[in-house]
């Protein structure tokens, strides 16, 4: 089992910078593949930012060029980088984890409000 963790959200001005941070405990060796989703209210869940245990990363467009997403060494704790924040990044934002055995990991989300 996998505990995520999510922490780092809060309100912030449009053109201002958040980061937020996603602590994985538990059985973090088994992870793949972590990632960071949004939620926004009507919306579908949508795919933000993926890392993979051997570094590479892929980013919805987005969010391609604003957001920067990262891992420590350790791999026990992820990073979501936001920059250039628009009041249309307001939502709740998820960490993601997927073992290699293809179980999937959530964490309980942070919100991210963007004032205009």
């Amino acid at each position: 089992q996998v505990q995520l963790v999510e922490s780092g959200g809060g309100l912030v001005q449009a053109g201002g910078s958040l980061r937020l941070s996603c602590a994985a405990s538990g059985s973090i060796f088994t992870l793949n593949t972590m990632g960071w989703y949004r939620q926004a209210p009507g919306n579908e869940r949508e795919a933000l930012a993926t890392i993979t245990s051997g570094g590479s990363t892929n980013y919805a467009d987005s969010v391609k060029g604003r957001f920067t997403i990262s891992r420590d060494n350790a791999k026990t704790t992820m990073y979501l980088q936001m920059n250039s924040l628009k009041p249309e990044d307001t939502a709740v934002y998820y960490c993601h984890g997927v073992s290699w055995s293809k179980m999937n990991y959530w964490g309980q989300g942070t919100q991210v409000t963007v004032s205009s």
